[in-house]
């Protein structure tokens, strides 16, 4: 951890830097990150969540367009059709030993059913010898916090042995819920899942250790549509026909603001806008804002599928960017020479203190770009703890993003984008289907990609 004198100095060269940056772009009375984070507020207070498919997702999607537009710049947008999902009144409730409403949030493609009643049983991980011995047939499943097992495969688990339901205890206390998605394939699940708080998981926990029988009430009304969105997108030219592509989703879960996921990754895709427009680089500049994200990648595998023979440099991915301490180039060794020779070539004080990683991971943007062959990077930048337990859920709001986070995010990926662009000898490529199986293979993702509906190349595609 740093001392607090050098976090203030790192904070201010941040700051500089980005003053230095901006005092280039002709009558601008913000910086970018201020301008952006100005932007990310009202996003957050005057439209709120942004569920793909719901009112709020098209609000902020018409008013990303309209702040873009103000900017003299004509972004695109990029319609599809995805699976969606919609939450409703959904209610679980303990009718004994006393009767108590839970708070919880059902995981995203649950599906409508009539009520039911069932007791409930500890099914520990939810790996196979978890399960307690006899008849399981309609009864409600209590799954600890910290399972290892993809939603997949412990619904899939649950399922087969006649669970009605799943309670599933959050990983973080105080109340928390945390939404997510139980199917990241967006197929409908065959029984729903809930995310219960700590507490009354753990208390649940207690009652099933001493015998005592739990007996619940579960309706779900969440129900799974197909939903109509679009990627917006604006082309900032460049001298030859590559291009940069850099990313973040718009799409947020609903029970917060988004302000944390992916408001952050929003913002600081507007402050690139905003830095960036001008004069042309060497390689043209492709900023995305993806929608379906929190739902399975939808529009990032939209984009993938869109980019035909495009010639790309690289795709970054800024999906809860806080402050940088390492780039990652997500297992690509083509990339990791020119990082380093980026990172070695800033200014002493703020090179990335953990350098270049290279570690491939899935859940994100990023992963369908890598999968039609895209080399594909983003940074290891860390949120503070007090701010990113929130995510997903009520307190997902602007106050845990600060101006400061901003700036000095936005410094370090300016700086990269810039070094991105203006690099001729950092040449477009596609890696072969065999080096992207690879890819996945290497850091044992191939599993996880059937769970996302996802196939390495050499087995047929994505």
């Amino acid at each position: 951890m740093r001392s607090a004198p050098e976090t203030a100095r790192r904070a201010a060269l941040a700051l500089a830097l980005v003053a230095a940056a901006w005092a280039a772009e002709p009558g601008a009375a913000l910086s970018p990150a201020a301008a952006a984070h100005a932007f990310l507020e009202r996003l957050a207070d005057e439209i709120g969540p942004r569920l793909t498919g719901s009112a709020g997702n098209a609000a902020a999607l018409d008013r990303l367009e309209a702040e873009l537009r103000a900017l003299g710049l004509a972004p695109e947008r990029q319609p599809f059709n995805a699976p969606g999902w919609i939450r409703g009144d959904d209610q679980v409730e303990v009718l004994a030993p006393f009767v108590r409403r839970l708070r919880v949030a059902a995981l995203g493609f649950s599906q409508a059913h009539p009520a039911l009643t069932g007791e409930l049983v500890d099914i520990g991980l939810g790996r196979p010898g978890d399960y307690p011995a006899g008849e399981l047939r309609g009864r409600v499943g209590l799954l600890a916090s910290g399972s290892p097992l993809p939603a997949a495969d412990y619904v899939g688990a649950a399922a087969a042995r006649g669970l009605a339901a799943i309670l599933f205890i959050n990983r973080e206390g105080g109340g928390q819920l945390l939404a997510r998605t139980g199917s990241p394939a967006g197929r409908p699940l065959p029984l729903p899942v809930y995310s219960i708080t700590q507490e009354e998981g753990r208390w649940l926990g207690r009652l099933v250790a001493r015998g005592i029988p739990v007996r619940l009430r579960v309706e779900t009304r969440s129900r799974c549509v197909p939903v109509a969105t679009a990627n917006l997108r604006v082309v900032l030219p460049g001298r030859a026909s590559s291009r940069v592509i850099v990313g973040a989703h718009l799409d947020s879960w609903d029970l917060g603001q988004g302000a944390l996921d992916n408001g952050i990754g929003v913002a600081q895709l507007f402050a690139l806008a905003r830095a960036l427009a001008g004069a042309p680089r060497h390689h043209a500049v492709e900023l995305i804002w993806f929608n379906g994200e929190e739902q399975g990648l939808q529009g990032s595998r939209h984009a993938a599928a869109l980019l035909g023979a495009t010639p790309v440099v690289a795709m970054l991915n800024l999906d809860m960017i806080g402050l940088p301490v390492a780039v990652n180039a997500l297992g690509d060794d083509a990339l990791v020479p020119f990082l380093e020779r980026w990172n070695a070539a800033r200014p002493a004080g703020l090179r990335l203190p953990s350098g270049v990683e290279n570690t491939n991971w899935l859940g994100s943007d990023h992963t369908p770009y890598q999968l039609v062959g895209v080399r594909a990077l983003t940074l290891n930048a860390p949120l503070p703890r007090e701010a990113v337990r929130h995510y997903h859920d009520l307190a997902d709001t602007i106050d845990k993003v600060t101006p400061q986070l901003l700036e000095e995010s936005v410094a370090v990926i300016l700086d990269l984008v810039r070094a991105l662009a203006e690099a001729p000898g950092l040449d477009p490529a596609r890696r072969a289907a065999a080096e992207t199986d690879a890819l996945f293979t290497r850091f044992g993702l191939d599993a996880r990609l059937r769970a996302f509906g996802l196939r390495l190349p050499a087995a047929g595609g994505g």
